[in-house]
């Protein structure tokens, strides 16, 4: 009877638990909260996986004070900022009732249940009664509205903030700009979190939470993104032509544009890119360049001889800076250019006065050249250094710089420091302000009027803080005004929101010829890495198309082929800068054009196998790609063989059939190889494999050394790298 009793007990006890639980449920997952308010289980239907971590009881809300402003918390408490757990959690309907350990608030979260995802939105919170003491207003500095240990799996993507393998995916996505998602690593799991901060907008921000088999999971993305009218960042990522490369163009007019043309094509390219510094004298107002006399017609002239070539024109621009030349700045600062910190003057300025003296220490702020540039009123001050004891002074001061006017102003004048970028040859905007708005206006203009159908957003992490909040709102500023909108974009950071606007992910800065292939080793091939983890792709460029000098061998078509093949390995465009000059002043400008076209078309047409794929990923190794009569491609990884011409003879042997091949060619110009074997046993073919005559000397051949050509040996690898070490070279042209 005692044990009837006892297991009526225990059954009792374990059905109120269960009632007393939260359960959210759709098609794709079901989450288990319990009375606690903490997430004890989130469960994929489709497999049946368990995605939490075991034993990992957590808050799946919290909300943080700054300090302790609960009048006996305060006097009980260190002042710190203090988080306060959720305790306890009711439901009503589709609406979640959070309190909050030793606070009297109670958070207001709405759940929007959706078949493939669900959205967590902090409607309000509301303060509830309490019987002792008079209760002053508190206030909410942060707040996590959902937190859930997420397992660990073979991926995390932290920029999208989303745990997967081959079978399942979970990520936890904002919904809006002002939601701030992020995690904390733990033991064998991620604390994926969402919340929001008030200084930007404590309430009215939402997640949403998507929980899927793997090979769905960029369609529930999708089905978020339409949901909450976020940029079409899926769209963007399965376009057609998002695995095209393109051809940027440097010092690109309307006299030339036929020149950038006929080399993008020659690189196989089939978009080419134009830099606002070509037809604006400055960024912010983007006044025209004395190359563009006739202005937008001449825009629109350029980027039109671009479509009649069939190419796709897009648009490298900073936009969220002023150049130090721009009206912006000069002859009058406008007053919505950012400060990164606030003075407060201690004594009069005169109009001649070269020592500033401020209230506050100065201490840490830059002495960089060209970055020490104060503001007050309509005048900009430069100086040159400062003292970090009172009296804090700005000494060797420089009055109405940048052509602005000195002025005199009184004790208590407020003066700030210009937020000058780090080139520095940028004021970054304060983007509190409207003056980003007024910008992405003419941005907008410019990418209506002129056709521009992707875009570069370049220096997107000159803004001021907080980062994560305004490197996306800024990108998204200029975003929400293109109409149409870009076909994908690249950037120059990443906030978790902007991976719906960055399609693609980020081109480096140009590296030297002779540090190219340890930069994709170094730089390229791991960014690849982690943005596939966020399905992405990522710019293997911007290559910088170098000709020999005395300090360079400049890029060479092993160079080439080494990121083209690495970026088909990743499915991954690659960039070129397109200087005319330089292209005139190589003497391999043809051979290198020609292996990013094979490499492009090969990719283009999805030529190679997953093991292949596998093989181009890894770094170090290198590869050639034939390409014979009809068309074809066949892949071959090679080894460069080191001849006793240093530089001037670059030669790459690889194995084709039961000979040994190799690739060569003169990487400064023309001259003549010896080689000690017979014409027996060997034959020479050009850069399109067509068989060539050689000429004979002795028991040696004479072999012309400057284009790409091919030698087919029926001899062992070590006598042909014994053979080319034994070369000579001769009627060297440098």
């Amino acid at each position: 009877m005692k044990k009837q009793i006892l297991s009526l007990v225990v059954a009792l006890w374990t059905a109120s638990a269960v009632l007393s639980q939260v359960v959210l449920e759709n098609a794709d997952f079901r989450l288990v909260l319990d009375e606690q308010a903490r997430a004890v289980s989130l469960v994929a239907k489709e497999s049946g996986q368990e995605c939490l971590k075991e034993g990992v009881l957590l808050p799946a809300f919290t909300v943080l004070q700054y300090r302790p402003y609960d009048n006996e918390i305060q006097l009980t408490r260190v002042t710190r900022p203090t988080t306060f757990p959720a305790k306890g959690i009711t439901r009503q309907g589709d609406t979640l009732l959070v309190t909050f350990e030793d606070l009297d608030y109670e958070a207001v979260i709405s759940v929007q249940k959706e078949d493939h995802f669900m959205g967590f939105r902090l409607e309000y919170f509301q303060q509830k009664e309490k019987k002792l003491g008079v209760k002053l207003e508190g206030r909410i500095d942060e707040v996590v509205f959902l937190q859930l240990p997420v397992k660990e799996r073979r991926f995390f993507g932290e920029w999208l903030d989303v745990a997967w393998d081959s079978t399942v995916a979970v990520s936890l996505l904002a919904t809006e700009v002002y939601t701030r998602v992020d995690d904390l690593p733990g033991e064998a799991y991620h604390l994926m979190r969402a919340g929001s901060v008030r200084d930007l907008g404590l309430t009215g921000t939402g997640a949403a939470l998507v929980v899927s088999s793997t090979g769905v999971f960029l369609d529930r993305v999708a089905e978020v993104e339409n949901f909450y009218n976020l940029p079409r960042g899926v769209t963007a990522r399965r376009a057609e032509d998002y695995k095209e490369s393109y051809y940027e163009c440097r010092g690109v007019t309307p006299a030339n544009v036929e020149q950038h043309i006929r080399y993008a094509k020659l690189a196989g390219f089939r978009h080419m890119v134009i830099y606002y510094p070509d037809f604006a004298s400055a960024m912010g107002h983007f006044p025209w360049g004395k190359e563009y006399a006739g202005g937008m017609k001449d825009l629109q002239y350029v980027t039109g001889k671009m479509q009649e070539a069939g190419m796709t024109p897009g648009f490298h621009i900073h936009y969220n800076k002023a150049q130090i030349n721009d009206p912006y700045v000069t002859p009058v600062p406008d007053p919505r250019l950012n400060l990164r910190k606030i003075y407060t003057l201690a004594e009069p300025l005169s109009e001649q006065a070269t020592v500033v003296t401020v209230e506050e220490n100065p201490q840490g702020i830059t002495l960089h050249e060209g970055r020490r540039l104060l503001r007050i009123g309509n005048e900009i001050i430069g100086y040159t250094a400062y003292t970090t004891e009172r009296p804090y002074r700005f000494t060797g001061c420089k009055r109405g710089v940048l052509d602005t006017k000195p002025a005199r102003y009184g004790r208590g004048r407020k003066i700030g420091l210009l937020d000058v970028d780090n080139w520095p040859i940028f004021i970054r905007f304060d983007q509190r302000t409207s003056l980003q708005d007024e910008v992405a206006d003419r941005i907008e203009n410019f990418v209506r009027e002129a056709g521009f159908r992707f875009i570069y957003f370049d220096g997107a992490e000159d803004v001021n803080r907080p980062y994560w909040f305004n490197v996306s709102l800024s990108m998204a500023r200029v975003y929400e005004k293109l109409d149409p909108k870009p076909l994908f974009c690249e950037g120059a950071c990443k906030t978790h929101f902007d991976w719906h606007i960055l399609s693609r992910g980020n081109a480096f800065d140009t590296f030297e010829p002779e540090e190219i292939k340890e930069a994709v080793d170094k730089r390229h091939i791991p960014a690849a890495a982690y943005n596939a983890e966020n399905f992405t792709g990522v710019d293997f460029g911007w290559v910088k198309f170098t000709p020999p000098g005395e300090e360079t061998t400049g890029i060479q078509p092993d160079m080439a082929a080494y990121i083209a093949a690495h970026a088909a390995g990743w499915d991954s465009p690659l960039s070129l800068l397109g200087d005319l000059k330089n292209f005139a002043a190589h003497p391999r400008t043809n051979d290198n054009l020609a292996i990013f076209r094979d490499w492009e078309e090969a990719k283009r047409r999805d030529l190679f196998t997953k093991e292949q794929k596998e093989e181009l990923k890894k770094p170090g190794k290198e590869f050639v790609l034939l390409k014979d009569k009809k068309g074809s491609f066949e892949l071959y990884e090679c080894r460069q063989i080191e001849t006793v011409t240093g530089e001037h003879i670059r030669a790459f042997l690889f194995e084709k059939g039961d000979r040994q091949w190799v690739r060569y060619w003169h990487a400064r110009g023309e001259g003549l190889i010896t080689l000690p074997v017979t014409p027996s046993h060997v034959v020479l073919y050009d850069r399109e494999l067509k068989k060539k005559k050689m000429k004979r000397s002795g028991n040696s051949i004479l072999l012309p050394a400057g284009d790409i050509r091919y030698l087919s040996f029926d001899l062992s690898p070590e006598e042909v790298e014994q053979i080319f070490r034994s070369m000579r070279l001769t009627d060297v042209t440098k």
